[in-house]
């Protein structure tokens, strides 16, 4: 077996949009192994936009990545060796294993998933895993979802916009997208099954946002940010629900971070703008598997997996989370 680990480390810490200055590429010779360990040969690495955030040294919900440590990533990959009586030769893992080809680990913050897998691989790193998640918890607990409501969903064609649209349409609610250029628009009304996708790099985008909530907007589920989120604030209904699970729009800013200028909104309309971590509902990471499984079985939902192959492709493919070239989920197949 071939011991070598391919690695990408922050190499320093970007100002604004990451550069070829930020990453740092290294080969190192895995060592022998402890008792209690494993060697887990990743498979998969799941691109998010997240990761950008993990690179500012700033106070956050996790610490910042420190220059020289490989780059945080969430994984799935199997256990090629194992030092660890819970972990057998063969069993898939998902954790925190980073931008590289191997990991060890002692396994105590791992998924064993087993031997085998009843979908492939990527869609633990998709529907079936973190960004899944996210669309549930971010939906059900915060939005409060009622059938007939009205949710608008930015970012509606990316990884998580894409199925909490779906989650909210097999719960009965009127579903508006938000998407960059037609074509993306179009997948995400024919494929995905919502009920309107605006555009929002047409001229006519906040006129036509205005058309379709003419009714008002019941819950709106912001990825973006920015002046997009400003404009959804003068569309609530009373007692809206604002979902913040990011803010892409703002993440590679150079200057002061965009705030809300329409706020007021949300005392007139007796509202709720509330941000989340996923983290927060790592106990019950269960109840959301199982219920984004039988959905994805019955085929009430859909995951569409943007593959790009090679560890070495990483600076690249990560770019791809913030110029719009992508379509779903972002992965990184690492050979």
């Amino acid at each position: 077996m071939e011991r070598l680990n391919k690695f990408f480390t922050l190499n320093q810490r970007p100002h604004g949009a990451v550069n070829d200055n930020t990453w740092s590429y290294q080969e190192q010779e895995i060592p022998v192994l402890n008792r209690g360990q494993i060697l887990i040969k990743n498979q998969y690495i799941s691109l998010d936009p997240a990761m950008r955030g993990w690179m500012d040294d700033k106070r956050s919900y996790i610490p910042a990545v420190k220059i020289g440590e490989v780059m945080r990533a969430s994984t799935i990959g199997r256990v090629v060796e194992s030092c660890n009586d819970k972990f057998e030769l063969g069993d898939y893992v998902l954790g925190l294993h980073g931008v590289q080809s191997y990991d060890i680990s002692s396994g105590e913050l791992d998924h064993n998933l087993g031997q085998s897998l009843i979908v492939p691989a990527e869609k633990f790193l998709s529907v079936l895993g973190m960004t899944g998640y996210t669309a549930y918890f971010g939906l059900l607990e915060i939005g409060k979802p009622v059938a007939g409501e009205t949710i608008v969903v930015s970012a509606a064609a990316g990884a998580v916009g894409s199925i909490v649209g779906q989650i909210a349409k097999t719960m009965g609610l009127n579903v508006i997208g938000i998407a960059g250029g037609q074509e993306k628009c179009n997948y995400v009304v024919e494929e995905l099954g919502f009920d309107t996708c605006i555009d929002y790099t047409s001229d006519s985008f906040a006129q036509r946002m205005i058309e379709v909530t003419s009714s008002g907007v019941d819950i709106y589920f912001d990825n973006v940010g920015g002046e997009m989120l400003d404009l959804l604030l003068t569309r609530i209904n009373k007692f809206a629900r604002v979902i913040i699970c990011g803010a892409i729009s703002q993440y590679n800013t150079t200057a002061s971070t965009y705030g809300p200028k329409n706020y007021l909104s949300l005392l007139v309309n007796r509202a709720i703008m509330q941000g989340f971590i996923v983290f927060d509902y790592k106990d019950r990471y269960q109840e959301a598997s199982l219920k984004l499984s039988k959905w994805l079985s019955e085929g009430s939902i859909k995951s569409k997996e943007d593959i790009v192959e090679g560890i070495e492709n990483f600076p690249k493919a990560f770019n791809r989370l913030f110029n719009g070239k992508k379509l779903g989920k972002l992965v990184l197949k690492v050979d």
